[in-house]
């Protein structure tokens, strides 16, 4: 469901495709590459000449926001399935943190868990680690929350693989009766918080987020990250 930055990466020839990056985006440094091909080997999304709506007036809430207003237990729940499924990503994170913050990765890992995640969680909330934390985010998303993202797809009338990744273009509007339908019922089925987590991600998918998605997730009190 979601096309992620890191997919994006790994162009024709190993460098970076055109139009890999949003308008404006900082280029991703070596780390963050490295980071990116460590998700890919996790994720992938097959795209067809995607196409997005224009820039809306509607402000999309960017990866280190998310992290900065979500609940501690969501950002628990993405590092354990990592460490519980694909531990490569996870130590990863962890390398291109700490060089982030000109820190040597024995530095964090020496560190209790619990330690080690708050000190992932709280560097998440930097603007400097937006992407990472964004290819985070999609990493977990698309392996972990399948169901979610296939349901999500489904409601929205949106072709995909059965597991969440679309086939084709994403929608250049969204329907406003799907949804609303849509959210309505997959609030009841997937923890809220987490379900407001990839409404987020996905709005980001689009230059500007999608006008009438923007103004659910800032209007409705039940989409909250905490």
């Amino acid at each position: 469901m979601l096309p992620t930055l890191a997919s994006k990466l790994a162009g024709p020839g190993g460098g970076e495709p055109p139009h890999s990056r949003r308008q404006g985006a900082p280029r991703t440094s070596v780390a963050q590459k490295t980071f990116s091909a460590d998700v890919f080997t996790l994720v992938s999304w097959r795209f067809n000449g995607l196409t997005v709506p224009s820039p809306q007036f509607f402000p999309t809430v960017k990866a280190h926001e998310i992290y900065s207003a979500v609940d501690p237990a969501i950002v628990s729940q993405m590092l354990d399935w990592f460490r519980a499924n694909d531990r490569n990503v996870y130590k990863s994170a962890v390398t291109t943190l700490a060089g982030n913050r000109k820190l040597r990765p024995v530095f964090i890992q020496k560190k209790s868990l619990p330690e080690q995640y708050a000190w992932i969680h709280k560097t998440m909330k930097l603007n400097s680690c937006d992407t990472i934390g964004e290819h985070l985010l999609q990493a977990y998303l698309m392996a972990g929350q399948q169901s979610l993202l296939g349901m999500f797809c489904d409601g929205m009338g949106i072709p995909h693989d059965g597991k969440g990744s679309v086939v084709g273009e994403l929608p250049k509007q969204l329907d406003p009766e799907r949804l609303t339908e849509t959210v309505e019922r997959l609030l009841g089925v997937f923890e809220p918080k987490l379900f407001t987590v990839y409404l987020h991600c996905f709005n980001l998918q689009a230059p500007g987020g999608w006008s009438n998605l923007s103004d659910m997730l800032a209007s409705d009190a039940r989409l909250t990250l905490a």
